[in-house]
């Protein structure tokens, strides 16, 4: 399980580049500032300047849901989320207007987890509610590349 969640952050890395791709395929969503209409298509209605995540948010998150590990990584306003058995979503995390948002997109087609509001940002807690079947979830951050203790272990099948 664990083996699982490292491939899926260095495929994160290993996705990030420094902007000089000439490579247009890649289409995220951006989080914007201001106000829409919130309407059900996800796409912002007025375009505007991303606003990066606050500080608070930066940084590797776990939980777990349903027996899966889930990991949710944060840098600056990128972000992305990996489960075992395979989910993988990439996105945004921002502020929007006066609330704290992810938005991810998961190629696999899965609505669990694309938006989600951040209810609190504390120390080593994180909490969002999705949008999605997922709900209300409280991740644990990750420091200095350690899983946090509580986690639960694979074992023996």
């Amino acid at each position: 399980m664990t083996a699982a969640v490292l491939a899926g952050t260095l495929a994160l890395s290993a996705c990030s580049g420094d902007g000089d791709s000439d490579s247009s395929s890649s289409a995220t969503p951006s989080v914007t500032a201001g106000s829409g209409t919130g309407g059900g298509s996800g796409e912002a209605s007025t375009p505007s300047s991303p606003v990066t995540a606050s500080g608070e948010l930066e940084g590797s998150w776990l939980a777990t849901a349903d027996g899966r590990a889930v990991a949710l990584i944060i840098t600056g306003e990128q972000a992305a989320l990996f489960t075992t058995g395979g989910t993988v979503c990439s996105g945004t995390a921002g502020k929007e207007a006066d609330m704290t948002m992810i938005r991810l997109s998961c190629p696999s087609g899965t609505k669990d987890r694309t938006t989600g509001m951040v209810d609190s940002a504390e120390g080593d807690s994180l909490k969002i509610t999705w949008d999605g079947p997922a709900g209300a979830e409280t991740y644990t951050k990750a420091e200095d590349g350690q899983w946090p203790s509580g986690l639960p272990t694979a074992g023996p099948g």
